[in-house]
């Protein structure tokens, strides 16, 4: 088992990252907020992977083991705060949307100066405002841990554009469909067609980072046409893929 290291302190900084780079499994006695301007930011923990392009920042709690991975040319900004410091109250890591507003505030704080003067500290607390006010997203990718559930997810993990039903899946992997249906509910939070959706979306962001054609990607993760694609790609997002492919998303910016 790969080890795990400890940096107490959760840094404040930002961090270029080439395309597929890796920042093992690690974890701090702060809390930290991941937030990437380009490229798509995947976190993960042993409970699942939450991905973020750039209209969207990941809330990793103290304490909680995790790891980084760039899809695409990123420059990763971190933000560490004080276990003491949870303006949403949060135990578990989760997506935040990140407002234009909210997207300098970071760029401005993790690019320092780093010294600590009362303009760094105001800006803190309307960071920290912000924060509050910055809705949670649902882009989570959790990881099943029953083998029947973990064999049908693999399936689709290695071709996402799979369009079996879950009792096809099923009889592939020696499972009921009813069985999965309700592991899915419980183990995962949420119904097979949902969590489907989720890994299509983890996938084509992922391509995307990696320049392909939006066409293609549709094509690649299953969907039935292009405009389908787009259509779900811009209601889970807010923009289409197209924007995202030519890094033209709002609030981003490549630096």
């Amino acid at each position: 088992m790969p080890e795990i290291r400890h940096t107490p302190q959760a840094p404040t900084s930002t961090r270029p990252l080439a395309p597929g780079e890796v920042i093992g499994a690690h974890r701090h006695d702060d809390h930290q907020i991941v937030y990437a301007g380009s490229g798509v930011l995947a976190v993960t923990t042993d409970e699942g992977t939450w991905f973020a392009p750039g209209t969207r920042a990941i809330w990793v709690p103290a304490g909680c083991v995790h790891a980084h991975r760039a899809h695409g040319r990123l420059d990763l900004h971190l933000l560490g705060l004080p276990a003491d410091t949870n303006p949403l109250r949060l135990d578990a890591p989760t997506v935040l949307a990140v407002s234009p507003l909210l997207r300098e505030l970071i760029l401005a704080y993790t690019r320092g100066p780093l010294t600590d003067t009362p303009e760094r500290r105001r800006l803190r607390e309307v960071l920290l405002d912000q924060l509050r006010a910055s809705p949670q997203q649902p882009v989570h990718l959790p990881t099943p841990s029953d083998p029947r559930l973990t064999a049908v997810c693999a399936l689709l993990h290695a071709d996402p554009s799979d369009s079996r039903t879950l009792a096809q899946l099923g009889t592939a992997t020696g499972a009921a469909e009813r069985t999965l249906s309700r592991l899915f509910r419980r183990e995962l939070g949420m119904t097979f067609p949902q969590w489907r959706t989720q890994l299509r979306l983890y996938h084509a962001l992922r391509l995307l980072a990696d320049d392909m054609p939006v066409t293609t990607v549709a094509h690649h993760c299953g969907w039935s046409s292009p405009s389908a694609f787009i259509d779900v790609f811009h209601r889970a997002f807010g923009y289409t893929p197209g924007a995202h492919r030519t890094s033209a998303v709002p609030g981003t910016m490549i630096t």
